[in-house]
Order: C-alpha cells, then sequence, then structure tokens
C-alpha cells in the first residue's frame, strides 16, 4: 500500500512538471531568510494567487499572510505581490518585473524586481 502511494505520487509529479503552465489559480509558499553574523531574521509568505497571460505576455497576482520572524518572536502580517513578464523576441528574452508589499507595525514595505532572463 505505502509502496503504490509513494509509486502513484511520484508519477502524479512527474506528468504534473511535465505538463504546460496552465493559467488559473495557485498556492505559492515561500521563505527569505537573511544570515549577517549568523541568522538575523525571515519571512515566509503563505499566499493564494492567480497567473494568467496570452503570447508573449504573462502575469499573476498573490497575497496572503506573512509569518515575520525577527529572531526575538514571530508575527504575523499581510503581504503581496503582482508582476508579470514580455516575450521581447522570438529566441526567448523576457523582460520580467514584481511589485510587493507587506504591512508592518509602524508602515507598509514596498519592494520592486526588474530584470531580463535569456534562455540558452
Amino acid at each position: 500500500m505505502i509502496k503504490s502511494l509513494i509509486v502513484s505520487g511520484v508519477v502524479a509529479t512527474a506528468a504534473a512538471l511535465a505538463s504546460p503552465v496552465l493559467a488559473g489559480p495557485y498556492v505559492n509558499v515561500e521563505n527569505n531568510s537573511a544570515y549577517s553574523d549568523g541568522f538575523s531574521g525571515a519571512v515566509t509568505d503563505l499566499h493564494v494567487g492567480y497567473e494568467g497571460g496570452e503570447g508573449p505576455y504573462s502575469f499573476y497576482a498573490q497575497g496572503g499572510f506573512a509569518l515575520v520572524d525577527d529572531t526575538d518572536e514571530i508575527s504575523t502580517e499581510l503581504s503581496g505581490k503582482f508582476g508579470g513578464s514580455i516575450g521581447l523576441a522570438d529566441t526567448g528574452l523576457n523582460l520580467y518585473g514584481e511589485v510587493s508589499g507587506i504591512t508592518t507595525d509602524d508602515d507598509p514595505a514596498f519592494g520592486t524586481k526588474i530584470g531580463l532572463k535569456f534562455p540558452f
């Protein structure tokens, strides 16, 4: 019984990884940690999102809770991200960007990300 569950889990995972990306809802759990002379803190996002797109354009939006570990205690905040990409050439060159935000005790904090991705 256990072996068949493991085998079917491996088969399902392989099929999911081989499938093309489909638009729709998703769950994203992501941890970002910092180290400077040891552990300085971490943020774990527990997000629900939606992704879509057509042709060379894609987008996503996600949001939910963020568990913030500042080494003294863990607090719960709200966080979110939205972003997308544009295919710039038939060679696969993509321009991508993201805007993110998180609530804090004082003021909300925001961040951005932008880049180019070239597969080879």
